[in-house]
């Protein structure tokens, strides 16, 4: 008996500050994807928007993070009278040209982090052609890159969180000095700057003192009309969780990110060795709190198919405190989601065919409840 193959948009890159990033995932992804059981297009979405047709991730020149490349054919996902297609076109793309169908699309996997990616712009996009696609639904995904509506849901849900204030530009442009003066009454010295909407610790400054929080939060707006300000902790180990699922979500034991940054920056992250501890070496109790918190993390944005759960463990006191959920999480050649998982027992093509099920699974219930 011939088994249908499924047809999988592999989507990368975009307009993004953390486009390499989602180059580095992309390349990791079309790794481990069965070529067996899976048809695969790749698509690379340029720094202007444009999606083009790649072959795979183009490698990058010593010293340097891979990106699209802008001289690709233009591509577009197209509705016709039997769903979805991707279309090339012939003339690239200008008006009034031909253009030549590349067939149908029965699943996206969208590799991309960060705004105009990770948002929900992209899941509203592939929603409204009716392409299942890997990870949370458009309201799910705003809510988790929005770390200011992210922190009202987990206070909402009872979760415990690193003391935090949101700085609007609006009201820094109008008195930063009172600003300033409510910000440092709340919190303690050091402080973390970053914006609301971005991820890969793009725009997160450490703060020591006044001079450095004003500047933080510069830096922040120059990402985002929104800024977070958090009070930095003092012995804090940085732990996270897998999870995956739709209806019932599964959760990884959790695991330790080991690096030699002052904070977890983007250096950190993506070019200096990481040690991934998997799983961590903490005690039972902490170990169930942390699989806890990030199941009612996830279930608290309405997340489904995928996500990553970042929390802090306080190791004089026991207590853990949730710090962000990832819809979209890294999955780079040192990218927690991949380890926690491993660390289960699931290789990465056992990882990707269960993402692309759920995907096609929450497709398919999606479909009962047209608009």
């Amino acid at each position: 008996m011939t088994i249908e193959r499924i047809r999988v948009l592999v989507l990368f890159g975009g307009r993004s500050s953390e486009h390499e990033v989602s180059c580095l995932s992309a390349r990791n992804v079309l790794a481990a994807i069965d070529r067996g059981r899976y048809d695969v297009t790749t698509v690379g979405i340029t720094r202007e928007g444009r999606w083009t047709l790649v072959d795979g991730v183009a490698e990058a020149a010593e010293g340097t993070l891979p990106a699209v490349p802008a001289d690709g054919q233009t591509v577009a996902l197209v509705s016709s009278r039997k769903g979805p297609v991707l279309v090339r076109f012939d003339d690239g793309g200008e008006a009034g040209g031909g253009f030549t169908g590349l067939g149908p699309v029965d699943v996206c996997f969208p590799v991309m982090h960060g705004p105009y990616g990770e948002d929900g712009t992209v899941q509203g996009l592939l929603a409204s052609f009716g392409v299942p696609y890997v990870g949370p639904d458009v309201a799910a995904s705003a809510i988790g890159i929005d770390k200011r509506q992210m922190k009202h849901v987990f206070t909402a849900r009872g979760l415990p969180q690193v003391p935090h204030r949101t700085v609007r530009r609006g009201a820094w442009e109008a008195d930063r000095h009172a600003v300033m003066d409510e910000v440092e009454a709340a919190l303690a010295y050091p402080m973390f700057t970053k914006p609301a909407r971005q991820g890969s610790s793009i725009g997160i400054c450490r703060c020591d003192d006044r001079l450095a929080l004003t500047a933080g939060i510069e830096e922040a707006f120059g990402f985002d009309r929104v800024a977070i300000v958090e009070e930095g902790m003092e012995g804090i180990r940085e732990i996270e969780c897998g999870v995956m699922g739709n209806a019932e979500p599964v959760v990884t034991r959790p695991g330790e990110t080991v690096h030699t940054g002052i904070f977890y920056d983007f250096d950190a992250k993506y070019i200096a060795p990481v040690e991934l501890r998997c799983p961590a070496d903490i005690p039972d109790e902490v170990s169930r709190a942390c699989m806890e918190y990030a199941r009612d993390a996830y279930l608290a944005i309405g997340a489904r198919g995928m996500s990553r759960v970042d929390m802090f463990y306080v190791e004089a006191t026991g207590q853990v405190l949730v710090n962000e959920i990832n819809t979209i999480p890294g999955l780079t050649s040192q990218s927690m989601f991949w380890a926690v998982w491993e660390a289960e027992g699931m290789e990465r093509p056992q990882i990707v065919d269960r993402l692309l099920d759920l995907a096609l699974d929450a497709g398919r219930r999606g479909a009962r409840f047209p608009p």
